[in-house]
């Protein structure tokens, strides 16, 4: 964001030069508007599995930020001029499906040619100020929650690459459709102190991102990840991406890894997801509780990952 021009409104709480995973806007006293933006290529054959994945990933940040989602815009890039129009009418009901699912609606959106497909959502949602969460107040003492489990980057590479076996797809998508207003609820109800989703900085990346905004340093635990199934066959296998190399080196600077760190679940924690869970910082006291609730929404894979510290010489420590 260097050079951009900044805006200097006093209504503007979350804007695009901090660490946030939306933007926020104050319309009145007691209301806040949460604005984001997401879209991407398929991952998937399945073209309305497809657009529930994206438009499920869409949605995310509105729920990181303890919002509801309200309205949705369509974003579309697809080659009108060599597919037919019909596997674009099985996304955009995908996507449809997954907004509805949210409670919200589809206001329209915009379509261009395009060599490659794209696909995904402009959304906005509401929130009152006082249930606002943002990834910038985690607290020294406070546990480290995941409400989804890690590894759709190896899986995603290893289908492209024809070498997934169908029923790790199966759960790897089944996580990816899963919408994150489990988590949100769970984390709104046991007054969670900050909540960032995981996506394409993976798990190292989006903790760091939530230590340097909170100034606290935050311990992952590799012994306590939750794992999508399959996920460690597939990286014993290099399915790596190359995000994941980048998402490492990226962290590098600002992370320290323990000497006996285990090198395969190491892995995970830099492997880029999309359409991950919510890493969320909890009182320790709530911590279970949040687990509790978040898994009877339907977030089945919620755990403890990690803690909060104080600050020390890195933003994000990882151990076995």
């Amino acid at each position: 964001m260097r050079g951009l021009p900044r805006f200097d409104d006093p209504n503007l709480i979350a804007g695009a030069e901090g660490f946030s995973d939306a933007g926020v806007y104050r319309l009145r006293d007691d209301l806040l508007i949460v604005l984001s933006l997401d879209f991407f290529p398929p991952l998937v054959d399945d073209p309305f599995l497809y657009g529930q994945i994206a438009a499920a990933n869409s949605l995310s940040d509105i729920y990181t930020m303890g919002g509801r989602p309200v309205t949705a815009l369509n974003i579309v890039g697809f080659p009108d001029d060599q597919l037919s129009l019909d596997i674009l009418g099985e996304i955009l009901s995908g996507g449809a499906e997954r907004v509805r699912t949210a409670g919200a609606v589809i206001a329209g959106g915009h379509t261009v040619r395009d060599t490659e497909i794209k696909y995904g959502l402009s959304v906005t949602g509401v929130v009152e100020p006082e249930r606002l969460l943002t990834n910038r107040a985690a607290q020294a003492g406070d546990l480290l929650v995941l409400t989804k489990p890690l590894g759709t980057g190896f899986v995603t590479t290893a289908f492209k690459a024809g070498c997934c076996p169908e029923d790790v797809l199966s759960a790897a998508t089944a996580s990816m459709i899963q919408l994150n207003g489990a988590g949100s609820a769970a984390a709104l109800a046991t007054a969670a102190h900050a909540a960032t989703d995981i996506t394409g900085f993976g798990l190292a990346g989006h903790a760091g991102e939530m230590a340097q905004a909170s100034g606290v340093t935050v311990t992952l635990e590799l012994s306590r990840l939750p794992i999508l199934p399959g996920v460690e066959e597939l990286i014993r296998a290099g399915n790596q991406t190359r995000a994941s190399a980048s998402n490492r080196s990226f962290a590098e600077a600002q992370t320290r890894i323990a000497a006996n760190a285990d090198s395969l679940l190491l892995e995970l924690v830099f492997d880029a997801q999309t359409s991950g869970g919510l890493l969320i910082s909890v009182a320790a006291d709530q911590a279970d509780e949040l687990v509790r609730q978040a898994r009877d929404r339907g977030a089945e894979a919620a755990c403890i990952v990690g803690s909060v510290g104080d600050r020390e010489d890195v933003a994000v420590d990882i151990r076995n």
